[in-house]
């Protein structure tokens, strides 16, 4: 006697007793997947967590901490750097800009490298151009190089760091997507997300120690050359994912991210709702503005604060202060993120960017003699609430279109777009000889204070759904609904023998 087939209906597929064309087999029964606008190759559960993740997150923050240094390395130091190879400040500013102009196209190049060669490849490759791009950088403080040659060879260390830098910073919410469940992935991408501040403190905190431009530059090679052996504790992923979004067996590709996002046709599982877009929109122009706002002081920092009388050892704590002080207050808030403010991360970008604008504005009539502790107050309220707000909003930019690097590669292109339109804006706003003080860049603090404060209001506007969680939710309570049915269900399957008749 044949066993009649059993329907049961749940959130997003059916329990049969028949294989279905997109099911996926559990014991006695068949969980068919979900529809295709919510998944591309995945995994229903069970789901796993190993404790070897937090080794990865280690190796990744270590090496992007020290791919990160070498940006504001030149900006404490900037007018040493001239005074000792003859190199105008204007060229000094270009070890920074070159950075951000080579980080643009590699950026965009990262999900599609990582979509071929896999993540644990692709960091294979940026640890080598690191280690590359550190003695190339050496090799142009040799004494006996002219000037330009030193330039040249000086420039190209900068420009192949540039390589390496994005490739670890895209790939933090990847790696944290891939090896984390929800009550773990915003702590995951906040500790690689702040070896990037954490670079640039160290760069701003190192670089000025040395008297010797040339000794300092050296001790940048040696800290890249230490750091890489770190690299082989980076796995690709687990053998059982983490969560419904960890699962993936193929990421969208960026291009489908950018049709997603500019409403253009794309495949059903990418597909951006107008709310979406304009969240989207609205998230990336104002990180990238307050990116370009902390990345632009990194780099003039000197050059802001030398014609009011501080010194290049001041200006560099008072950078060391705006970063520090924001990975204390990142390391304290991302378990919160993760447990208690769950859903609420659109809500905490409304409240953050006011605050950093208004403090960005401040500075207008900061930025004077003698008025050390009201600059570092001013930057350390920067700092808090900037680091803070990095892990949300590349966080809150997944959740929205629902790929990990290729929301990460945008925000991070349009931040380094904008930090090169700031740094050359504000060259051009620097004050004459004949200024009081002379050479001053009262005019530069102006530009950065005013577009900062203006663009974060329009956080207002964000709305700021958790898409990505609500999907993982729902997979996670069907998860434990099938363990309910496998443990204590009386379905029976077809192939199982059919009860003795009495």
């Amino acid at each position: 006697m044949a066993q009649p087939s059993q329907d049961i209906q749940m959130t997003s597929g059916t329990i049969s007793g028949s294989q279905t064309k997109k099911g996926v087999l559990l014991g006695e029964v068949t969980i068919s997947a979900p529809s295709a606008d919510e998944e591309l190759s995945t995994t229903v559960g069970p789901y796993r967590l190993y404790k070897r993740r937090w080794v990865g997150v280690f190796a990744l923050f270590a090496l992007e901490a020290v791919s990160s240094a070498s940006w504001p390395w030149f900006g404490p130091i900037s007018n040493n750097v001239s005074r000792d190879f003859g190199f105008t400040l204007d060229e000094v500013n270009w070890l920074g800009n070159v950075i951000a102009c080579v980080y643009l196209p590699t950026a965009f190049l990262t999900p599609m490298i990582t979509k071929r060669y896999g993540l644990k490849r692709s960091c294979n490759i940026a640890t080598f151009v690191l280690l590359l791009s550190a003695w190339v950088r050496y090799a142009g403080t040799a004494r006996s190089l002219p000037k330009g040659g030193a330039y040249a060879l000086i420039i190209i260390g900068q420009a192949l760091s540039a390589i390496s830098q994005p490739v670890y910073q895209i790939l933090a919410p990847k790696y944290s997507e891939r090896w984390f469940n929800l009550k773990g992935r915003t702590t995951a991408t906040m500790i690689i997300s702040i070896a990037n501040p954490i670079g640039g403190a160290l760069g701003q905190l190192l670089s000025p120690l040395f008297s010797d431009t040339r000794k300092s530059i050296l001790v940048l090679a040696i800290i890249s050359t230490v750091v890489v052996p770190i690299d082989l504790l980076i796995l690709e992923a687990p053998p059982t994912p983490p969560s419904y979004s960890g699962s993936r067996q193929v990421s969208p590709s960026i291009f489908s991210l950018i049709r997603a996002a500019t409403g253009l046709k794309c495949p059903p599982e990418v597909y951006m709702t107008l709310r979406e877009r304009f969240d989207f929109a609205i998230l990336v122009f104002v990180f990238s503005t307050l990116l370009a706002g902390i990345n632009t002081f990194s780099i003039l920092s000197s050059q802001w604060l030398s014609p009011y009388g501080y010194s290049d050892n001041t200006s560099g704590l008072m950078g060391a202060a705006l970063l520090l002080s924001g990975i204390l207050a990142a390391i304290a808030t991302s378990p919160i993120f993760d447990r208690i403010l769950t859903h609420h991360l659109g809500i905490t970008v409304r409240i953050l960017c006011p605050i950093i604008g208004a403090a960005w504005l401040s500075l207008i009539w900061a930025a004077r003699p003698h008025n050390d502790g009201a600059l570092f107050a001013v930057f350390v309220i920067i700092g808090i609430c900037s680091v803070v707000l990095l892990p949300v909003a590349i966080e809150l930019g997944v959740e929205l279109t629902r790929n990990s690097d290729g929301s990460s590669a945008v925000l991070w292109f349009f931040g380094n777009l904008i930090s090169i339109i700031f740094i050359l804006s504000q060259n051009a706003l620097r004050a004459s000889d004949a200024a009081n003080p002379p050479r001053n860049m009262h005019r530069a603090i102006i530009f950065n204070a005013i577009w900062v404060f203006s663009t974060s209001l329009l956080v207002f506007f964000l709305h700021g759904r958790q898409a990505r969680r609500e999907l993982d939710e729902r997979m996670n309570e069907e998860q434990k609904m099938q363990g309910q049915i496998q443990g204590g269900s009386k379905l029976q399957s077809p192939l199982s023998p059919e009860p003795a008749k009495a």
